[in-house]
């Protein structure tokens, strides 16, 4: 359990090393894994229950990444839980590398599904939900989506199964950030109220800035309360969150930094966690004073 400083420390981490893995492969996914750093800090250093010394534990929760090509933000998550060696995330997209462009359960220990086409993760989630609720497990299952998949009938299946089985259980999060790989989601396919189509489908919806780790940690403990219902989690972000020139820009989608990119981009991250620093400094001296 970590306090909000420490999460957003952490999602500070994540971006640069996001930024550190893409220069090197040449190629990958940018803004997605930016935008998406705090909510997995949120789930990897607070939420989730797992042991990453033994990655088939029996009673962790399971996360399923639907999205699978911001998979470089669940890779620094996993090694910065201890999964394997944080030296390994350079080996990202590379010829034998366990780090593939898209997750795969057979090269990478702690992997709960195999992701590439989009539309899937949602329906697998559903499915590891509703085996646990046969099999009386009381572990909790994670996925996270984009919105962009959301234009994929197979999602509004797994939404409507998830409603019908009353699957408590599961707890989506969905990356509204609005773009997609061609432009903005409303231009391209309109999804309007996520919210409210959720809701409409028998689930309950709670919509939160996606940046914001006090709401996401009230959101979380909310859909642990929520029974008789799945939740969705509708997370606003900004894509390419915490580099200013890549923030809300959609060319950055798919498309990974060269080196002088990647350097000011690293430049901006350090300068952010300098202030951050600064903060828990001055919080652990108020903290000290008011003790004294």
């Amino acid at each position: 359990m970590k306090g909000t400083t420490e999460l957003a420390l952490m999602a500070n981490t994540l971006r640069q090393d996001i930024i550190r893995m893409l220069l090197p492969a040449a190629s990958g996914h940018t803004a997605g894994p930016l935008g998406m750093a705090d909510v997995f800090s949120v789930l990897f250093f607070n939420e989730m229950k797992f042991d990453s010394k033994k990655p088939d534990w029996k009673e962790r929760d399971r996360f399923v990444l639907s999205n699978g090509h911001i998979c470089p933000v669940l890779y620094s998550a996993m090694a910065r839980a201890g999964y394997f060696p944080v030296e390994e995330l350079m080996t990202l997209r590379k010829l034998g590398s366990r780090l593939q462009g898209h997750p795969s359960m057979a090269k990478l220990p702690g992997i709960e599904n195999s992701s590439g086409p989009l539309g899937e993760g949602l329906a697998i989630a559903c499915g590891m939900a509703l085996a646990a609720r046969m099999n009386g497990e009381k572990h909790r299952v994670y996925c996270a989506t984009s919105d962009g998949e959301h234009q994929e009938g197979s999602t509004w299946e797994a939404v409507m199964l998830a409603s019908k089985y009353k699957l408590d259980n599961l707890v989506a999060v969905c990356d509204r950030n609005y773009i997609q790989i061609d432009g903005n989601t409303e231009e391209i396919m309109p999804l309007a109220d996520m919210a409210e189509k959720y809701r409409a489908f028998g689930w309950h919806a709670i919509t939160v800035d996606g940046h914001d780790i006090g709401a996401l940690l009230h959101a979380f403990s909310e859909a642990k309360k929520t029974k008789s219902k799945p939740t969705m989690i509708i997370a606003i972000t900004v894509p390419g969150k915490g580099v200013s020139f890549m923030e809300k820009d959609y060319k950055w989608h798919g498309k990974p930094p060269n080196a002088e990119e990647a350097a000011r981009a690293l430049a901006e991250l350090e300068a952010e966690r300098a202030k951050l620093e600064a903060s828990k400094a001055e919080q652990a001296h108020t903290s000290k004073e008011a003790k004294a």
